[in-house]
């Protein structure tokens, strides 16, 4: 069963989402002087591969998976992978990395000209995969979180809002054919619509 989220107002404070659990993570350092925020990248990700549910994206971000758990788990088990935020399907946030530090996210990437997408992004990981499609939670939760990073961050709006698979084309997918970015877009402009400072 879905969890109904979609009358929960986040806001960020002093680099946390507020109502999100906190499970820090320690791949991540700090951004280059001057950076800005102004990307929001949204991703997709499952551990085992298309298995949904369990601690295993937990332990990865935080460097411990154990790699006997699954087959997988022994190609990826060394990697130094985070994100700053998870959003489940039932639409629970995680956050590993506050929003002033760089998360290990993009990789190899570009975005308008601009290369390593990490120094200057927040990553948003959905708990999917590429082919597969997203629960009406996850678009609910991740309008709002949007929205607010959004207020928090006057560099990142619509248009600079995308998917891993446009920063790294080529090299990856996600979040895939599977989510719908006007079904999002719709969702974001009914968030922010309710919110008082987008009406000045």
């Amino acid at each position: 069963m879905e969890v109904e989220r979609s009358n929960m107002q986040y806001q960020v404070e002093n680099g946390w989402l507020s109502g999100a659990r906190r499970v820090p993570s320690p791949h991540c350092n700090d951004r280059p002087d001057g950076a800005a925020i102004d990307l929001l990248v949204i991703h997709s990700i499952s551990l085992p591969p298309g298995q949904y549910g369990g601690p295993y994206i937990d332990d990865f971000f935080q460097g411990h998976l154990d790699t006997s758990a699954h087959p997988y788990f022994e190609e990826i088990g060394a990697l130094q992978v985070s994100a700053h935020l998870l959003i489940d399907r039932e639409g629970v946030v995680t956050q590993y990395v506050p929003f002033d530090r760089r998360a290990w996210h993009a990789g190899q990437s570009e975005f308008c000209g601009r290369s390593n997408c990490n120094d200057f992004s927040i990553g948003i990981e959905l708990e999917g995969i590429d082919t597969d499609t997203y629960t009406d939670a996850q678009y609910s939760v991740l309008a709002e979180v949007a929205a607010a990073i959004m207020a928090a961050y006057p560099g990142v709006g619509p248009d600079t809002i995308t998917g891993h698979s446009d920063i790294a084309p080529g090299r990856k997918l996600d979040p895939g054919p599977g989510f719908l970015w006007q079904r999002f877009y719709r969702a974001l402009d009914g968030v922010r619509g309710q919110r008082p400072e987008d009406a000045r």
